[in-house]
């Protein structure tokens, strides 16, 4: 195993730190205004499909440029 340079430990820190700030964001910011409509379930369960599709999607399409590239059809 090769040694981690100090460079990598400073950018994973701060991804870290950033997706921190990203869910503290969320938790604080999502909260429903006076007088307004939280999400139904199906809105939730909508949201859940989109996000799972979209990172099906994003799976698949980096599959397809890795297999391409592999196989020379770049």
């Amino acid at each position: 195993m090769g040694k981690i340079r100090p460079s990598a430990i400073l950018i994973l820190a701060a991804l870290v730190g950033l997706l921190l700030l990203a869910i503290v964001f969320m938790v604080v910011g999502w909260d429903v205004p006076e007088g307004g409509t939280p999400m139904s379930t199906m809105g939730w369960i909508a949201m859940f499909v989109g996000i799972v599709a979209t990172l099906a999607l994003g799976g698949g399409l980096m599959f397809l440029v890795f297999y391409s590239s592999r196989r020379g059809h770049d």
